[in-house]
């Protein structure tokens, strides 16, 4: 089986690629990032000597490079991460989302159809659905929830799904999409809540907290959301959305609490800020198809999930610091290709 994962390079595709080589230890997973900021061609450096695995560096809204890399690797699957995915950097420039989310899938998507991909799936996130209230929490995002984007850079993942059903619809291509909760744990860029929240703490640095840190987020464990996918992968329906949610919601504030409480930090370094701009309130998914289509439940608890993420990020002080100085940036630029 060969299988390619577009932006394997950044948190949750370098996870997937870490969880599928040791799963499924016959399969060849072939890499494709730009090691744009977001990407660090570190989180896989543990399998540079792995001839199961190849890294390519490219750009997927380039067409003529990756139908070349299709004729030439023959994938039996893609999976999809490649994104820019930070909603305050959307809403500062929204073009680059739009080049990537949406012209990028693009491109993947007549790749796939001109190759003959057998499944394309789509990883895309619960926030294309926008938000629910604070003070109704029997209610949960299901697969049918109409889409309702509050960002440039929601609005520009719901777009690439609705590309993505269209080639299933009209061409008959094999798709599948997943949208999730906050994901959390090992190789976070430091820019995200929790890995943030994290490094500024450990630097006794101010913790900035939007509003009043009342809005709520779903939290998923990362290795949870790459067993699902895994799942979709191989038994999912065509042409079928699947929602995988951790079962986990809390406060920003609780979240940011939690963490200063395990590093044995002062509350006094909460920093409330000016909220974001359609900020919104509360995300939370119902994973029940998942669970009735494949028994599939998040397994990691949050409590489990957040002590050992701030134990990776305890353990791993040279790779955030490598970040936070851009060093990161000269060991991307020294690669193009691996195996």
């Amino acid at each position: 089986m060969n299988i390619l994962v577009t932006g394997g390079a950044g948190f949750i595709g370098s996870n997937f690629v870490n969880y599928m080589l040791n799963k499924h230890q016959d399969y060849k997973i072939i890499c494709l990032d730009l090691l744009t900021y977001a990407g660090n061609i570190e989180n896989l450096k543990s399998h540079f000597n792995n001839p199961q695995f190849s890294f390519v560096k490219g750009d997927i809204t380039d067409q003529e490079f990756v139908f070349s890399l299709f004729n030439e690797r023959k994938f039996d699957i893609v999976v999809n991460f490649a994104a820019e995915t930070h909603v305050d950097r959307s809403i500062e420039n929204s073009e680059v989302f739009l080049k990537t989310n949406i012209l990028g899938t693009h491109v993947l998507l007549e790749a796939s159809k001109k190759f003959n991909v057998k499944r394309f799936h789509q990883v895309s996130t619960d926030e294309v659905y926008g938000d629910l209230p604070l003070d109704k929490l029997d209610l949960f995002f299901t697969e049918d929830t109409p889409i309702k984007t509050s960002s440039p850079y929601s609005a520009s993942k719901a777009s690439a799904d609705l590309l993505v059903l269209s080639y299933f619809r009209t061409h008959g291509l094999p798709v599948t999409i997943s949208r999730c909760s906050n994901n959390y744990g090992p190789f976070q860029f430091p820019e995200k809540l929790i890995p943030l929240m994290v490094t500024k703490a450990l630097n006794n640095q101010p913790l900035p907290v939007y509003g009043k840190g009342e809005n709520v987020r779903d939290w998923l464990y990362v290795e949870d959301h790459c067993s699902a996918i895994d799942l979709i992968i191989h038994n999912g329906k065509m042409g079928e959305v699947y929602n995988i949610g951790g079962h986990n919601e809390k406060t920003n504030l609780e979240v940011v609490k939690t963490i200063l409480m395990e590093l044995n930090k002062g509350e006094d370094l909460i920093t409330y800020v000016t909220d974001r701009k359609g900020h919104d309130l509360r995300y939370a998914i119902d994973p029940t198809k998942m669970k009735n289509e494949f028994g599939w439940l998040p397994t990691v608890s949050f409590d489990k999930g957040i002590k050992e993420t701030i134990k990776w990020y305890l353990d791993h002080k040279t790779w955030w610091d490598d970040i936070l100085s851009s060093q990161y940036k000269s060991n991307n630029e020294r690669i193009s290709k691996v195996n």
